[in-house]
C-alpha cells in the first residue's frame, strides 16, 4: 500500500494596499491509496513580515503555491536543515503516522469469538 503526500496552502490574508503577505495557512496530508484510507495531517499558520520595497517582494496577486510553499518550507527549518530536508522530515513524520495506522489495523481483529 503506497502512502503520498501533498502540501497545500488552504488560505492567505494579505493588505489591500500592497498586495503583502501577512499569513498563510498550510497542510499536508500523508494518505494511504488502500481501502480502507487511512491519513495523517499537519498544518499550520505562518505569519509573514515583508518589505515592499525589496526587491525580492512578490505582490499576492503574483504569487504561486510554490512560491508561497517555499515560504512554509522554510519556516520549518529545525537546526541545521534546509528548507527541503525540513520538508521531507515532514512528509517522514506524516508517512510514519499513516504507516503505524495500517500496521495497527492489520494487527488487530473484531468480533466475537462465538460468532465464527
Amino acid at each position: 500500500m503506497a502512502i503520498n503526500t501533498n502540501w497545500s496552502v488552504n488560505n492567505m490574508t494579505h493588505m489591500d494596499s500592497d498586495g503583502g503577505v501577512i499569513t498563510v495557512y498550510w497542510s499536508c496530508v500523508a494518505q494511504s491509496d488502500g481501502s480502507p484510507s487511512y491519513s495523517a495531517t499537519e498544518g499550520g499558520k505562518l505569519r509573514c513580515e515583508y518589505d515592499a520595497s525589496s526587491p525580492s517582494f512578490i505582490p499576492y496577486a503574483d504569487l504561486t503555491q510554490d512560491d508561497v510553499l517555499g515560504w512554509v518550507y522554510a519556516s520549518l527549518v529545525e537546526g541545521d536543515e534546509t528548507p527541503e530536508e525540513a520538508k521531507l522530515r515532514v512528509e517522514a513524520n506524516r508517512t510514519a503516522k499513516v504507516q503505524g495506522q495500517i500496521d495497527r489495523a492489520s494487527s488487530q481483529s473484531s468480533g466475537t469469538p462465538w460468532a465464527a
